[in-house]
């Protein structure tokens, strides 16, 4: 077995599809439940799409289901979605299903990068790529070891026509726009307004609403979404969250039909 030929093609596959990924579609940041039905939802109609996520695994807080007890809970629209990509989700009581929070995340990502997106993994958004419209062009982006061991590391860049958050909870690439842009976002203060306490029943039945184009070429899904317009988090009820994110793919298609 030849060390130097397994280097060479992890190194050579890599770079092949982060090249490719310099300038794309829809650029996502952040690979949980609502960041990966995106990917998933646009790479399906052969939208150009790539996710980043600063974390070494995907799936946000799905994995951990609720309290590390690796379920989680859907009500039926949720559960179709999750039937889409073979789920299990079995009727806990009238209304309300439970699936294994691993298969469904494991399921999502395996079928969102065998439809075509890009996922990788220990990559953070540090930064926005504006133009003299102001619109989000791209995403700036680094190793998350650098910032994680406080280094001074210049990044790199990808272009993309449409943006999307689903940093989760931290809304960390809309925190970004309102740090370097002024508070411009389309909320009532034009600042992340972050998430109220927990309520599952509102926040689950606003997240939809919330997900958006936040700024121009700028979309909010998932969690982030009710975390830039200060809505209630929902703990481990996860439809809102794939809902939003084919909520979130049918905006970018929008958006990239008007560009």
């Amino acid at each position: 077995m030849d060390e130097v030929v397994i280097s060479r093609a992890i190194v050579e596959s890599y770079m092949k599809d982060l090249m490719e990924a310099m300038e794309v579609d829809v650029a996502v940041a952040g690979a949980g439940p609502a960041g990966l039905i995106t990917a998933y939802c646009l790479a399906k109609e052969r939208i150009k799409v790539a996710v980043f996520e600063r974390q070494l695994r995907v799936g946000g807080g799905m994995p951990g289901g609720g309290m590390m007890f690796n379920r989680i809970v859907l009500q039926e629209e949720g559960k179709r979605i999750l039937d889409e990509f073979g789920v299990s989700a079995k009727e806990y009581e009238k209304g309300y299903y439970v699936a294994d929070s691993l298969e469904a995340t494991s399921s999502i990502c395996s079928r969102a990068i065998k439809a075509g997106a890009k996922v990788f993994n220990l990559i953070s958004v540090e930064d926005v790529m504006t133009r003299e419209d102001n619109r989000i062009a791209g995403l700036v982006l680094n190793w998350s070891a650098v910032s994680w061991s406080k280094l001074h590391v210049d990044p790199l860049t990808v272009k993309c026509k449409v943006a999307l958050d689903a940093t989760g909870h931290d809304a960390e690439v809309c925190r970004i726009v309102v740090r370097k842009l002024g508070p411009k976002l389309r909320t009532k203060t034009g600042e992340v307004m972050g998430e109220g306490s927990m309520w599952a029943e509102k926040g689950e039945s606003e997240i939809l609403e919330n997900t958006r184009e936040v700024y121009p070429g700028l979309v909010v899904a998932g969690m982030t979404a009710n975390a830039v317009f200060g809505s209630p988090r929902m703990g481990a009820i996860f439809g809102g969250m794939l809902l939003s994110g084919k909520k979130a793919a049918e905006l970018a298609i929008h958006l990239l039909k008007q560009d």
